[in-house]
């Protein structure tokens, strides 16, 4: 029973030696990985001797040089910082091409404005013309109508069809406004036949093309 023992405690102990030096291997591996010992460089000797293989090593950093972990964390945060570099490039490109967006329809809608305001002031100035051809036409039939019958009908015959059917329009609303007799009838009774058709033939079939109230 005391050999049994011994065996068996010699063996627990063979084991642990085993699982030391699996643990060692391992941590050396690892922090071979991490940069922070170099074990190539450690195991270089054995490689040479006992497999004929020259172990791959790093090359040595000088006194001045920080560690590699540290080299490694340096390399890190100047990646991230040159990709936020990049990030903030691409907002500013961004911005700018929103600002040329919006400066383009900013000068879109100075040029709607610029054509609406045009357009007013075009229809302002028709009014004011409109208005000033009202009071000269309410002028002409006072005029013709204060002076005898066969001079206004002279001058009635000068003008074009669309300005004299204005003013004898103009004259038989200053008329029923006074509450006399209009005196277009006789005007259209001293023109020639023809004439006097063709006014009353255009002034039926077209309405009036001056706001003349």
């Amino acid at each position: 029973m005391t050999e049994y023992g011994e065996k068996r405690v010699l063996g627990r102990v063979i084991v642990l030696l085993l699982l030391i030096i699996a643990m060692v291997g391992g941590g050396l591996v690892w922090f071979d990985y991490l940069n922070v010992i170099d074990a190539k460089t450690l195991f270089a000797p054995l490689y040479n001797k006992f497999i004929d293989v020259v172990g791959r090593t790093q090359p040595l950093s000088g006194a001045d040089e920080p560690l590699s972990l540290d080299r490694e964390r340096l390399l890190v945060r100047e990646e991230a910082l040159n990709l936020q570099k990049l990030e903030v490039e691409k907002q500013e490109q961004d911005i700018k091409t929103r600002l040329a967006e919006l400066e383009q329809i900013k000068q879109e809608l100075e040029e709607r404005q610029k054509a609406l305001d045009d357009r007013e002031n075009s229809i302002n100035a028709l009014i004011i013309a409109t208005e000033d051809k009202s009071r000269n036409v309410e002028q002409n039939a006072r005029y013709l109508a204060g002076m005898p019958p066969v001079n206004a009908v002279g001058i009635l015959a000068a003008l074009d069809d669309q300005d004299a059917i204005d003013v004898l329009r103009k004259t038989e609303e200053i008329a029923q406004a006074e509450g006399t007799t209009s005196i277009v009838s006789y005007w259209l009774s001293l023109m020639a036949p023809e004439r006097a058709a063709e006014l009353q033939r255009k002034m039926a079939a077209r309405p009036s093309s001056l706001n003349l109230n």
